[in-house]
């Protein structure tokens, strides 16, 4: 059952990566295109500057895959595989609250799990770190920024299972409804001490941040950076609905169409 249930999570998954590809290559390719136009506007206007002062200019480096390459194959494998990954993920954490969490039908679970896995991996992580485009901050903070984000996503992870485990646990003395609730309220209290606590690139000492505190160069058009962080959050929210969309069904069907195991007392049927 394990195995069958993989194999549908991976397939809902990487369903939920080809239209959350669909999606961005028609939304958020646009915005990617214009942050590299400002980008290599940036240099030539910066090698230029070099020129003029008599500075060595460095060689232009070889593009390996042209943008058409990166803007489709590239993009959508990436994505497809995430989807994949993700899904996959999704299912084992599936199939470790299936009969610890109460009575709730597979389909259901399987909009929480998704529901979750949104808010855990991606949506909390996206409130103190949200993704960039091209063009968007210093080469040399990514280590730093990717470890961070690492980080938040961890912490989520972590307080999202503790807060699951208390609100099983308080169930029988608080009800579902009222257990839901206050294991809500500790999972929103206890997220927002750790976004506050970690710090933002804009807070570390130097080098580890631009000069002057910056993470987006002045000049970056803004409404390229606030429609790409909309569009990123667009394209995750269809991978994950779609997960739980497709997964729900699947899974079911597995699991109601598994016989339950006959014992010793039980009638034989005719």
């Amino acid at each position: 059952m394990e195995l069958k249930l993989l194999l549908r999570g991976a397939l809902a998954g990487g369903a939920g990566g080809l239209l959350a590809f669909l999606f961005a290559r028609i939304f958020a390719e646009p915005q990617i295109q214009k942050a590299i136009d400002y980008e290599e506007g940036r240099g030539a206007a910066q090698e230029a500057l070099d020129k003029a002062a008599g500075l060595p200019v460095p060689a232009a480096e070889a593009e390996v895959f042209s943008r058409t390459i990166q803007a489709n194959v590239g993009i959508g494998t990436g994505i497809i595989v995430f989807g994949v990954a993700m899904g996959l993920l999704a299912t084992v954490i599936y199939l470790i609250c299936l009969g610890r969490v109460g009575t709730v039908r597979p389909r259901v679970l399987a909009l929480l799990v998704a529901g979750g896995a949104f808010l855990g991996l991606f949506l909390v992580p996206w409130l103190k770190y949200p993704a960039n485009p091209p063009a968007v901050g210093d080469d040399d903070t990514i280590g730093t920024r990717g470890g961070l984000y690492l980080a938040l996503v961890l912490a989520s992870l972590v307080i999202l299972g503790a807060s699951v485990w208390l609100g099983q646990r308080l169930a029988a003395r608080f009800g579902n409804w009222n257990a839901t609730l206050l294991a809500g309220g500790v999972y929103v209290v206890a997220v927002t001490v750790v976004l506050l606590l970690l710090p933002t690139i804009a807070e570390m000492p130097e080098p580890l941040r631009d000069p002057g505190g910056r993470i987006v160069y002045p000049a970056f058009p803004a409404d390229v950076l606030a429609s790409f962080r909309l569009y990123s959050v667009g394209a995750q929210a269809l991978l994950w609905g779609t997960f739980g969309l497709v997964f729900g069904p699947l899974a079911e069907r597995v699991l109601l169409g598994e016989p339950a195991p006959a014992t010793a007392g039980d009638a034989v049927p005719a």
